[in-house]
């Protein structure tokens, strides 16, 4: 770690607030294609779980057809701890430490566990009357809410996790996911300890 890196970190370690519990970060799936991400990928997985209990990605996907190969590579990427990957079509909750969404965007999750929800009330399970936020999280393919959500590249989210981030603290930096490094997470945590969050209040 160089010496710029070791001085963030020591200003975070130093900070009154604490540093984000659940850290998500949103790539696509062209960041992917240049050389070298997947192991800056790792190497996040790496920086992220020295602060965070728990690691969400999202790559988004604007070609359907590439979702099965990009699973296949993130299924076996070297991380520090458990993985689970989530395509478009899944409904099972991604209940591992460290958590990828492909193309699963965030409408989607929503209809899905709304119609899910639907189908337990239909089917005599469940009353109408019941559902409430907890039931709708519940049903949610990646439940947890991030502390804080990286974006690269640009000023603008995808369609993720729309329910789960509504009190997340949002980081835009303009370096791209090939030149995305140490320091460059380090500010973002960094950023995220000096914010007052206010949950929407």
């Amino acid at each position: 770690m160089g010496l710029y890196e070791r001085y963030l970190a020591l200003r975070i370690r130093r900070h009154e607030a604490e540093p984000p519990e659940h850290v998500a970060l949103v790539i696509t799936e062209r960041d992917l294609l240049e050389r070298g991400a997947y192991e800056t990928l790792t190497d996040f997985f790496e920086w992220a779980v020295e602060y965070a209990d728990r690691v969400t990605v999202y790559v988004s996907v604007l070609d359907a057809g590439a979702v099965p190969a990009l699973r296949r590579e993130l299924e076996s990427i070297d991380a520090p701890r458990e993985i689970a990957v989530r395509g478009p079509d899944d409904r099972t909750q991604a209940d591992a430490p460290i958590r990828i969404g492909i193309g699963l965007g965030g409408k989607h999750e929503f209809t899905a566990a709304v119609q899910t929800l639907a189908e337990r009330v239909d089917e005599g399970h469940l009353e109408a009357a019941a559902i409430d936020d907890q039931q709708v999280e519940e049903h949610l393919v990646f439940p947890a809410e991030p502390d804080l959500v990286i974006k690269t590249g640009a000023e603008r989210l995808s369609d993720f996790m729309i329910w789960q981030s509504v009190y997340s603290e949002l980081y835009f930096t303009d370096v791209n996911w090939r030149d995305f490094r140490k320091r460059d997470f380090l500010r973002a945590v960094r950023e995220y300890c000096n914010r007052s969050r206010r949950f929407g209040r």
